[in-house]
């Protein structure tokens, strides 16, 4: 079974504010007592936090609904409720996030203990004690706390390796990977035995280490999701330097050159920056009988293609004899000094620029919208208009009052008449139901 999960789906729902209190002083020998109502608390947030001893999402298969609790509600003597403690998940490092509302990529928690909060608890409403006033000293007025934040998130790991194994399946990938690190990947004598991403430190004797990881064999189509396909891909996209790996034990003495176009053209087709970074042509599996006229057949057929810009380094080995390891994984590390690290978070942002522009933004958003159902009801919603109505403690006539201030200031008395609301026509907003008078 294939216990490598790196795509998820979840859903985040941060803890709604705790209630504002209306309460009055009741003390001795103190006449008139004020307002005395506290505060709500704080709803807890939802947080995303990189533990470097996960390597897969496989905790969110079974677990995708997270919810933070609610802050406390305000107490008399002007107390203020608790505040919730925040909700904390961990995921492993180089988990991307994204927004499935909006298509927009939140995130990209890629540093050790990095945080990100996902979705934000709602703040407590204010008890009475905020709105005394001279005009009334004594209000029956309180806020029932915000709603948190709810969001449908995508997470995506994509593995963090300063070198990725590139080629087609059975070129030697697992081998090298178990060759040079203490990685034990699944080797045998057929095609698609890596189903996962393998990953292992290389160690030099002068001190230099990297992380390389065996991506997965690519074949024709995998751009388009043939294959092991675009499941794999993405983990290419944060390797600094790329091994492309050709066998040349093959019969025919051309497959190598059409192997390595192949390649790369699948990785053009999905990212053209990836045939920017680095590459080393490793020519594998060098202890067999036709190897080496086959690698220079190999060499002839890359000096006469006039498409390459440049010809690109090549390092033969065989992993079996450890023949030319050594000498690849020196040529690896110096390759490695030379190129910088890696923007993956600027790079995540040019890919999903398109998606961006064409996703709903929330400043052209209306304050109200106005419908009407089948029975005649007037419907009022928007997402403004539903926060101001669940922040309003219905249960006091003044913070009604004061509800319907703010849906006069905010146009929503004029808009329903330019629809031809008529008094005693009915107006509901969620499951309140309330009699439009002129």
């Amino acid at each position: 079974m294939n216990m490598f999960v790196d795509q998820i789906k979840i859903e985040v729902h941060a803890g709604k504010g705790g209630d504002g209190m209306v309460a009055f002083r009741r003390e001795k020998y103190v006449p008139n007592g004020g307002p005395a109502g506290g505060d709500g608390g704080r709803g807890g947030s939802i947080i995303l936090k990189v533990d470097e001893g996960l390597r897969t999402l496989m905790d969110f298969r079974y677990h995708r609904i997270f919810k933070a609790k609610n802050g406390g509600n305000g107490m008399s003597k002007q107390m203020t409720g608790p505040s919730a403690e925040d909700t904390i998940i961990a995921v492993p490092q180089g988990t991307t996030v994204r927004d499935l509302d909006t298509g927009e990529i939140i995130g990209d928690l890629v540093e050790k203990d990095q945080e990100l909060v996902v979705a934000k608890g709602g703040r407590g409403g204010r008890g009475n004690i905020h709105f005394a006033s001279a005009k009334n000293p004594a209000p029956e007025i309180a806020e029932n706390g915000e709603p948190g934040e709810d969001h449908y998130l995508e997470l995506e790991l994509k593995m963090l390796a300063d070198v990725g194994l590139i080629g087609f399946p059975s070129v030697g990938k697992s081998t090298l990977l178990s060759v040079v690190t203490g990685a034990k990947p699944k080797i045998a004598a057929y095609e698609f035995t890596t189903l996962t991403p393998n990953l292992g430190m290389v160690m030099l004797p002068d001190g230099r280490d990297f992380a390389m990881a065996d991506m997965p064999g690519l074949i024709e189509g995998a751009s388009k999701g043939i294959g092991l396909g675009l499941k794999f891909l993405r983990h290419i996209e944060r390797t600094r330097v790329l091994l492309h790996l050709v066998d040349m034990s093959s019969e025919d003495p051309h497959q190598a050159i059409e192997r390595y176009r192949q390649i790369n053209k699948e990785l053009a087709n999905y990212d053209p920056e990836l045939l920017k970074r680095p590459q080393i042509v490793v020519a594998t599996k060098m202890d067999l009988p036709n190897s080496a006229d086959n690698l220079a057949a190999f060499k002839a057929d890359l000096v006469a293609d006039k498409t390459l810009e440049k010809q690109p380094e090549i390092s033969p080995i065989s992993a079996v004899t450890h023949q030319g390891v050594q000498q690849l994984m020196q040529l690896t590390a110096d390759l490695l000094d030379k190129t910088p690290a890696f923007d993956s978070e600027s790079h995540d942002k040019e890919l999903v620029a398109e998606y961006r522009a064409a996703a709903p933004d929330k400043k052209d958003e209306a304050d109200f919208t106005i419908t009407k159902d089948e029975d005649g009801t007037w419907v009022l919603g928007g997402e403004k208009l539903i926060r101001l109505f669940k922040m309003t403690d219905l249960t006091h006539e003044e913070s009604q009052l004061r509800f319907a201030r703010q849906l006069r200031h905010m146009g929503v008395d004029d808009a329903l008449r330019a629809k031809g609301v008529q008094d005693g026509d009915l107006v509901r907003i969620e499951k309140f139901v309330f009699e439009f008078i002129q």
